[in-house]
């Protein structure tokens, strides 16, 4: 796995100083012309009218909605699916560790656009990841939708899933869960997705369900968890009295 740290240490160096260096042209060519659902913040387009429609499997609403099936658009085209996807996974990563600079870095409004986007094009030029990823950061701070980056790799794995006719279903329990206990419920999902779609099942153990299960597939949250039933018997002997 490549390693994102040193990099990401790079930025954060930068951004904490709020180097201004030269400003470089941006854009994603032809991100905006075959995707329906973009919008807002335009990136450039030109030069892709007769590539062939990717069509968007997923409706995919707001700021992270629309650059995630912009990006989405822009990677299969480029045969980088799950290349960005890791690409977007390590920024994520690293944006998600509070109190760290990159974290500060990418939701600060002080500092200029212009410190802003000659920071990100100089610390991610010197990375290996995608050029498309590189060219998305860039406009990504070029607009001022850094803080944007978690949602919009949620909304772009969610395309990827989709693309693979994958289904993710996140299963909470108190307790780590046998191979065959997982299989079970695998099991019981399948009932519960289209026809040809694979269910991949992500276990986490929270010890303050109790006990239970908490399942989540989609935008669809079942709590079956003994702390949801306590809580529910609270509100109703908080009612008696």
């Amino acid at each position: 796995m490549r390693k994102a740290m040193p990099i990401f240490g790079r930025l954060c160096w930068l951004a904490e100083r709020k180097i201004r260096l030269p400003a470089v042209p941006l854009g994603l060519r032809g991100m905006a012309k075959d995707n329906k659902t973009w919008g807002g913040d335009a990136c450039e387009s030109g030069g892709a009218g007769k590539e062939k429609h990717i069509e968007v499997l997923l409706p995919m609403f707001g700021v992270a909605g629309k650059y995630a099936s912009a990006l989405y658009v822009v990677a299969v085209r480029g045969k980088a699916l799950d290349t960005i996807k890791a690409d977007l996974m390590q920024v994520t990563g690293v944006a998600g560790m509070p109190g760290t600079l990159f974290a500060e870095f990418m939701k600060d409004p002080s500092i200029s656009k212009a410190s802003r986007v000659a920071t990100v094009e100089a610390v991610f030029k010197a990375t290996n990841f995608h050029g498309v990823t590189k060219n998305f950061m860039n406009l990504l701070a070029e607009n001022g939708r850094l803080n944007w980056v978690p949602k919009i790799f949620k909304c772009y794995n969610e395309l990827l899933n989709a693309h693979k006719g994958k289904v993710e279903v996140y299963v909470t329990t108190a307790m780590e869960l046998s191979e065959t206990d997982l299989e079970e419920i695998k099991k019981a999902m399948k009932g519960n997705v289209e026809k040809g779609q694979n269910v991949e099942i992500t276990q986490r153990v929270d010890r303050s369900i109790i006990g239970g299960i908490v399942v989540a597939i989609g935008d669809k949250h079942i709590d079956l968890s003994i702390a949801r039933k306590i809580t529910q018997m609270e509100k109703v002997l908080a009612q008696a009295i």
